[in-house]
């Protein structure tokens, strides 16, 4: 896992785009997917993360995996976020990769960079039909924090779940 680099920014926003397509539900409506896909945006603004299997010939630039790691709730990403928590948003892994670790690696480094950044929480927010991350955040500690589920556009609720760093 890595922050992203110039020039890859199109191959990152690419897996996030695929892995949402490949999902059930009404995610990408409106321009969404445009906002899923504008990583160089996202890398000035927050801190992108990319998940990278060079031996993935078939992938360009390798890139199998991306997340987007919120600082703080001053970030223009900030989904209710709080003072002393950092957020994740669009954690992604291209659909041909799914099931090998790579979500898991790239949630366990934004935990870590949370950490290094002194946050007292990480929050993130995912749809009813994410099951599969529903589990992996469950599994690496996350609860369900139902205070802040909140529904962005209409028939897309989003749950909220948050995994205290701090006491």
């Amino acid at each position: 896992m890595r922050g992203v680099r110039p020039g890859e920014e199109a191959a990152a926003g690419a897996v996030v785009v695929a892995a949402y397509r490949a999902l059930p539900g009404a995610h990408l409506s409106g321009d969404y997917a445009v906002e899923l896909s504008d990583v160089e945006r996202r890398a000035r603004e927050a801190e992108v993360l990319v998940a990278v299997a060079p031996e993935v010939a078939s992938v360009p630039d390798g890139i199998v995996g991306c997340a987007t790691l919120v600082p703080d709730s001053t970030s223009q990403w900030a989904e209710l976020l709080e003072e002393g928590e950092a957020g994740i948003r669009m954690l992604a892994v291209l659909p041909g990769a799914q099931g090998h670790g790579v979500g898991r690696a790239l949630l366990d480094t934004c935990i870590a960079r949370a950490h290094e950044l002194g946050r007292r929480a990480l929050v993130l927010h995912t749809t009813l039909w994410m099951t599969a991350a529903h589990k992996l955040y469950e599994s690496a500690g996350f609860e369900r924090y139902p205070e802040r589920d909140w529904t962005p556009v209409p028939d897309v609720p989003l749950l909220a779940y948050r995994l205290v760093l701090l006491p």
